[in-house]
């Protein structure tokens, strides 16, 4: 039978139009079997569901509300549930004592998702789940946009994939559902809007411009918070941290999964900068089971396993990436930045597509490695510019600390 799957699927990668007309029937078999198991499910107003990156990780906004909820008394009578993929990892998170966890697209995921008075994901949901009278969808994204969004991507083909009208189809059947869209500035509020469709769905009205609920770490942690995050870690106390968070590339696919080269000789950055610093290797989601460091142990530290990325940034001194959003929530912190781009005009014409002019990003942009390392190097000399600060000011001015309550108090 997985031999069969594997055939079927390899065979509808080649005609997406059959692709498209086969999840369309197989969805709506789905739908009508969601209906089946949950109609009969009464809602619960105090009842949470919560999940990031569909069940792979306890971290980024969700995580952010679901902490200031359990802290606030006026939730105390609340139910909070997280579905994961793997529910044991919450044995060892004692934040996540306070909530029950169910395997997310079991049973109980689904028949959970149909009781849920509030449902928050920073992802695409599960398209067979129907929302019913009385429940309230938050969808809280996952970072400021520099690489266009679904439907703004221009490329002919879409991604590795989803054809263009497969990216359309699927972002219209999950938009539809939400009643909140987390919005971190004006600029986000305008791509969005676009990127999701919202128009010429009639949903505009459901972006809320509060800031990023997971920033509020980066304005409110304790002075001795970077050391214990270190000590945790095993990071050595006597050198300085760059941190390498570069994103996937949509069209590096091998019919599995995604994959990715991290275009970086490890040997010679350990020769040359080994005795200053050590790298924190971050991968995105989709390519993060694919590397070995074990060669390079004492100075490559693979971070690709944590779910929450957030505590790195009070630990690093240097973040390096390329088209990632996450140099727009470091920028909060306002620490150097190098964005390594060596394919960018393969990206920027033939992959993704920018939505503003890149010299307006906040640090060097270099596509060698000569180049790499001759930046780390100047970092010594840095310090915030007249640029830095109208970065900031255009897309991090609503990061305050406060965001979680803000969303809370509107989405309750």
């Amino acid at each position: 039978m997985n031999k069969l799957k594997k055939y079927g699927r390899k065979i509808l990668r080649h005609f997406p139009g059959l692709r498209l007309l086969v999840r369309k029937v197989y969805g709506g078999a789905k739908e009508s079997k969601y209906r089946k198991l949950t109609e009969k499910r009464k809602v619960d107003n105090k009842l949470v569901l919560f999940e990031t990156f569909m069940g792979r990780q306890y971290g980024c906004n969700p995580k952010a509300i679901y902490e200031y909820m359990i802290s606030d008394n006026r939730f105390d009578d609340f139910r909070f549930v997280w579905a994961l993929r793997e529910t044991e990892k919450a044995e060892n998170i004692p934040e996540l004592q306070r909530a029950e966890t169910v395997e997310i697209k079991s049973q109980k995921y689904f028949e959970t998702c149909a009781q849920a008075g509030y449902i928050v994901t920073n992802s695409n949901l599960d398209n067979r789940i129907i929302k019913k009278e009385g429940q309230v969808f938050l969808q809280t994204w996952h970072g400021t946009p520099l690489k266009k969004l679904r439907c703004d991507i221009e490329a002919e083909s879409g991604n590795a994939n989803n054809s263009l009208e497969e990216i359309k189809y699927r972002n219209d059947v999950d938009v539809v559902r939400y009643d909140y869209f987390i919005s971190p500035s004006a600029y986000c509020t305008e791509k969005f809007t676009s990127a999701f469709n919202l128009k010429n769905l009639n949903r505009e009205n459901i972006i809320i411009e509060t800031g990023y609920p997971r920033n509020d770490i980066l304005f409110n942690y304790e002075a001795s918070r970077p050391a214990e995050i270190r000590k945790k870690l095993g990071i050595p106390e006597d050198k300085k941290v760059i941190m390498y968070a570069p994103t996937f590339r949509d069209n590096k696919h091998d019919g599995a999964g995604y994959v990715y080269d991290t275009h970086i000789d490890f040997d010679r950055l350990r020769r040359e900068l080994s005795d200053e610093y050590v790298i924190l290797f971050r991968a995105h989601y989709f390519v993060a089971n694919q590397f070995d460091f074990e060669k390079f142990r004492g100075f490559v530290y693979d971070m690709s396993y944590l779910d929450d990325i957030t505590e790195l940034y009070l630990i690093t001194d240097l973040l390096i990436t390329d088209y990632s959003s996450v140099f727009f929530d470091f920028a909060n912190l306002k620490k150097p930045m190098i964005f390594y781009m060596y394919d960018l005009e393969e990206y920027a014409n033939e992959i993704r597509g920018f939505y503003f002019d890149i010299d307006e990003i906040p640090g060097p942009k270099v596509k060698t490695e000569d180049e790499l390392i001759n930046e780390i190097r100047n970092t010594s000399l840095w310090s915030p510019d007249e640029k830095y600060r109208k970065f900031n000011e255009k897309f991090n001015y609503l990061d305050d600390g406060n965001a979680s309550r803000r969303v809370v108090d509107i989405m309750i």
